[in-house]
């Protein structure tokens, strides 16, 4: 007689994305009144947001920007977790005061934009 032999699977399925995370989006963020100088002189930046557990949100793209944007002197565009004063932010054409300031949730092909109104002189 065959000694009894036991065998045990495990199944794993594959991990599926949570439903609460927020989807990547796609975004036009620009750079105007001398901000752009930070940016490599590069006005106009279409970029996708990478998939993450939370919805996206001005706060969240400001770390973002400032991660993969942003090429020199970051104390001229970042102040704390938000823009320095004298950036003005435009969602879609409205003052950001308006639609919620770094709380705002952002949207696919929203455009974002800011603008420097500092120079010298």
């Amino acid at each position: 007689m065959y000694p009894e032999v036991r065998m045990h699977f495990r199944v794993e399925r594959p991990a599926s994305p949570s439903p609460k995370m927020a989807a990547p989006m796609s975004l036009l963020v620009e750079f105007g009144g001398g901000a752009e100088l930070l940016f490599d002189g590069i006005k106009k930046h279409q970029v996708t947001l990478p998939c993450q557990p939370e919805p996206w949100d001005i706060r969240n793209l400001l770390k973002w920007i400032k991660q993969n944007l942003l090429k020199e002197r970051p104390e001229l565009f970042i102040q704390g977790d938000t823009v320095r004063p004298g950036i003005l932010v435009l969602i879609n054409d409205a003052d950001w005061e308006l639609m919620g300031e770094l709380d705002y949730k952002l949207q696919d092909q929203d455009n974002v934009v800011f603008i420097s109104t500092l120079h010298g002189g």
